[in-house]
């Protein structure tokens, strides 16, 4: 049997859709305006358990979202966004000032899981690193197959996870996700300000 379209494209994507260095570059941009002024305790360590409940995501929806975060924002020496409970932040904000839009990532998730379906015959987050990479690569580029994306966006969803994904990871922890600082003590920052500098020496992370 021939390759479908979808199947071809997905071989011979580019090795990786984001990288850390990428991400490093473009933080600059997302902190700069994402922090008032706040209070740098709890620097001690990367992790902590994570709430269990969400308030919009389905068990299954956070799952596959969690997973497409992950290769948005990997975890390498450095926490990655699940470390940074990205999956919280935008799960709060879609029941905030992003209830706009709540039918996007609905329709999203579920034309990503039949997406899946189709072309691998199993759940994105059933797949090894290099798949999912070709899986988003096909909405990268609106290659999925059209009859599960009616009416919605192929490259705008993954574009518009992209953007929530980054904003969870560097935002402030008082958004919901930055778990623990974890994007500050990657980029060895402080605690961010409106001014940029970081005034607290002693809160530094080491």
């Amino acid at each position: 049997m021939q390759p479908t379209r979808s199947e071809s494209a997905a071989q011979t994507q580019p090795e990786a859709l984001t990288r850390r260095t990428a991400l490093k570059l473009s933080a600059a941009v997302i902190l700069g305006g994402s922090f008032g002024a706040g209070a740098c305790a709890g620097l001690s360590r990367w992790g902590r358990s994570e709430p269990q409940a969400y308030r919009f995501f389905t068990g299954d929806e956070a799952t596959l979202l969690i997973a497409m975060c992950e290769q948005i924002i990997p975890r390498d020496d450095a926490p990655g966004a699940t470390d940074a409970g990205v999956i919280h932040y935008i799960d709060r904000q879609l029941c905030g000032p992003y209830t706009r839009h709540q039918a996007t990532y609905r329709r999203g998730l579920d034309a990503m899981r039949q997406t899946c379906a189709r072309v691998y015959q199993t759940r994105f987050e059933q797949l090894d690193f290099k798949r999912q990479t070709a899986a988003l690569w096909l909405l990268e580029t609106n290659q999925a197959p059209a009859e599960f994306w009616s009416g919605a966006s192929q490259a705008g969803f993954f574009s518009l996870v992209i953007e929530h994904t980054r904003q969870g990871f560097y935002g402030s922890p008082r958004h919901g996700g930055n778990l623990n600082y974890a994007s500050y003590r990657m980029l060895g920052l402080a605690y961010p300000n409106p001014i940029g500098q970081n005034r607290y020496a002693a809160a530094r992370p080491g």
